[in-house]
């Protein structure tokens, strides 16, 4: 499924085809005399929004039309409904800034010092800069040209943190990146990669997070009149007020399809989720689950996400708030996505795991490469870089409970490697089932917070919950029946 080769020191990781496999197949149960078929299905027209549609045509075996007063002869089929993800969105031909020659994968690891790598920095902000010059304006380069050579503590920081990790991040990506070519997935001839253009929708579903902030201002539920669990049944629409006040729940082996202001989502088989944000988790805490594995991705507060207003951050108190204590199972295995900021890296290990009784254990980085096995971006790049960081932990309970579960407790290595080519949608994140199943006992249960999609398996949880369940992030492959 997911991971397409594994190495001491990581995975490289298909993470479209962990998609695909997640049984994204509707089933469709219908009445069928002759040649008399009924269409129930829910199909998405071109501006996004739902409509049902009811179609029926007859043609018997003989021909004739069945009358008011015949009797017809039915039989059960079932017809099944396929999609899959939208591959283009995975189509990372080229690196979003070409490393200079020496800066590519295949050269080989050098040593380089400190000094060497701030020059190299200094060298990819001046290409950045040739290429923006054109639409800059003469005082704004001359801003640029001033604040070349002057590093602030926080990128001092991140170079001196990016010196220690280097060489393991090149030379273990080289080794995937190697198999991934062997085996063919990946592919160097660049005359075999799609030269279509990877063009992103602007906009696709409704405003998730602005739903959320409306909730707040629906009437209080009482707690012990209402239900904790909302099970997906045949019905697609569901009313808001359900999605968002209590965990959804689609407990069935095959996909189902939710209609939530006019848009449509796929929900996978043995998945659940809570559409709210972070001032509404009590229904997740209802739904009295605790948890062997818990993966979080928080909106980290940066510049660019201030400038580009693409979704609301949280301060760090607010992500201590976070009731993980109450969530996690004796020795639960917490995982937490950091930016490359240096501030961010230090506030999960030295305050947010000790405040929720963690432990780290290590870190892990994700790698982003293309279709060709070269980083997206210059490895030595001073702004960006072409991996982000994983801080995996264990928490530590109750002694005796955490004694009773240690013969469960699998050892986490260091340093690992997560290999693969980026999806372009912003901040969706590779799947972490495949690699962690080394690490757990199978039939675990596992959550996600600030979830932007679904997984088999895992509960999820976050304001943009569904925001890549959008049916028109997939395509319809087949019907069959």
């Amino acid at each position: 499924m997911s991971v397409v080769h594994r190495l001491t020191v990581g995975w490289l990781v298909d993470h479209l085809s962990f998609i695909n496999h997640c049984g994204y197949e509707i089933c469709d149960s219908f009445a069928y005399s002759g040649g008399v078929t009924l269409n129930t299905s829910v199909t998405s027209t071109g501006d996004c929004h739902a409509t049902s549609t009811f179609a029926a045509t007859s043609s018997s075996r003989d021909g004739s039309i069945p009358g008011p007063g015949d009797v017809i002869e039915t039989e059960s089929r079932t017809a099944k409904t396929r999609y899959v993800f939208r591959e283009e969105f995975f189509d990372i031909s080229k690196p979003h800034i070409a490393a200079a020659p020496e800066e590519q994968l295949w050269q080989g690891c050098p040593e380089v010092s400190l000094t060497e790598i701030k020059a190299s920095s200094n060298r990819e902000e001046h290409r950045e800069g040739t290429k923006s010059g054109i639409r800059d304006s003469i005082a704004s380069a001359r801003k640029k040209r001033k604040r070349k050579c002057v590093f602030n503590q926080g990128e001092l920081d991140a170079l001196e943190y990016h010196s220690k990790v280097r060489n393991l991040i090149w030379e273990g990506t080289l080794h995937l990146v190697q198999e991934g070519l062997k085996s063919g997935f990946l592919h160097r001839n660049t005359t075999e990669l799609s030269c279509r253009k990877n063009v992103v929708p602007g906009h696709i579903g409704c405003g998730l997070a602005e739903l959320c902030e409306m909730a707040k201002q629906f009437p209080a539920v009482n707690e012990s009149d209402h239900q904790a669990v909302h099970v997906l049944d045949d019905e697609t629409s569901v009313p808001e007020q359900d999605l968002l006040s209590c965990v959804t729940e689609n407990s069935s082996n095959s996909a189902k399809i939710v209609v939530l202001m006019g848009q449509k989502y796929l929900v996978p088989p043995k998945s659940s989720f809570l559409l709210s944000d972070i001032s509404c988790l009590q229904p997740l805490l209802s739904y009295k689950k605790k948890y062997d594995v818990i993966v979080i991705d928080p909106p980290w507060e940066n510049k660019s996400v201030k400038r580009s207003n693409r979704y609301s951050h949280l301060c760090s108190w607010q992500i201590k708030q976070i009731p993980v204590p109450a969530l996690a199972a004796p020795n639960c295995l917490v995982v937490t996505w950091v930016t490359n900021r240096q501030k961010h890296l230090r506030f999960v290990k030295d305050e947010l795991y000790p405040y929720w009784s963690v432990k780290t254990l290590a870190e892990w980085h994700w790698v982003k490469i293309t279709r060709a096995g070269e980083f997206v971006l210059p490895l030595d790049s001073l702004h960006k870089k072409p991996y982000e960081v994983l801080v995996l932990g264990r928490v530590r309970g109750d002694v005796k409970e955490t004694l009773r579960k240690s013969e469960d407790v699998l050892p986490i290595p260091e340093h690992k490697l997560i290999v693969s080519i980026p999806c372009s949608l912003h901040s969706h994140k590779p799947p972490l089932t495949g690699v962690l199943a080394d690490f757990i006992k199978p039939d675990v249960e596992c959550l996600e917070l600030f979830a932007r999609n679904l997984q088999p398996g895992w509960t999820s949880w976050g304001n943009e919950v569904l925001k890549f369940q959008h049916i028109d992030y997939f395509t319809l492959l087949q019907n069959e029946t």
